[in-house]
């Protein structure tokens, strides 16, 4: 993970909210409007603090990128986390079924204008950018949350198989969906497509 520069031992909250501020606009104006279009000056006059006190917290704008991606990622699996606590007594399919509906939920919000580490990864071309490999980190992960999920089912045949497939249906469920919407677009298949998916597993060993 990226480091950022540590708060100043005695610091105040005032301090810390800057940073936050910082965060929270960066955040915003780099999800509508990419992070190649939004430059450090856009971000200093958008959230109302100092260009020293930005750069006192984000050395670079690499940095407040990663810092930026670092953030929804904990978004992300904060929301994961919420959904299997919820479903948590549910039996292992439903609860599959259950992060398949999130998924579907947010890439269908208003405002969705795509997967935000999709987003970043396409800006950044360079593999080692700090925000590149942040989004490896998720993409990991995601990979880990739904294998645990996948082994909870009792009869699959090819767990390793199934959670690959499953992760390459809510990759195009992020992406996809940027482009089309409405009723008949193709994301809201994503629950039927990953049910289709189990059963054809759990046939192979039946």
């Amino acid at each position: 993970m990226v480091k950022t520069k540590a708060a100043v031992p005695g610091a105040n909250a005032p301090t810390e909210s800057v940073r936050d501020r910082i965060l929270s606009t960066a955040r915003e104006l780099f999800y509508r409007e990419g992070v190649r279009g939004v430059g450090v000056d856009t971000v200093v006059s958008q959230s109302g603090v100092a260009k020293t006190s930005l750069y006192r917290w984000f050395p670079s704008k690499d940095v407040l990128i990663a810092s930026v991606v670092e953030e929804e990622a904990k978004a992300r699996w904060a929301a994961w986390d919420r959904v299997a606590e919820r479903c948590a007594h549910l039996d292992p399919r439903e609860r599959l079924r259950s992060h398949m509906g999130a998924v579907l939920r947010f890439v269908s919000r208003p405002d969705y204008r795509g997967c935000p580490f999709m987003n970043v990864s396409a800006e950044l071309p360079d593999p080692q950018h700090p925000a590149r490999l942040v989004t490896l980190e998720v993409t990991q992960e995601l990979r880990r949350r739904i294998r645990k999920l996948v082994d909870a089912i009792e009869g699959v045949g090819n767990p390793a198989e199934l959670t690959d497939q499953l992760v390459l249906v809510v990759d195009g469920a992020l992406s996809v969906s940027l482009c089309l919407t409405g009723d008949e677009a193709p994301q809201h298949s994503l629950i039927k497509a990953a049910d289709a998916l189990v059963d054809a597993q759990l046939r192979t060993v039946s």
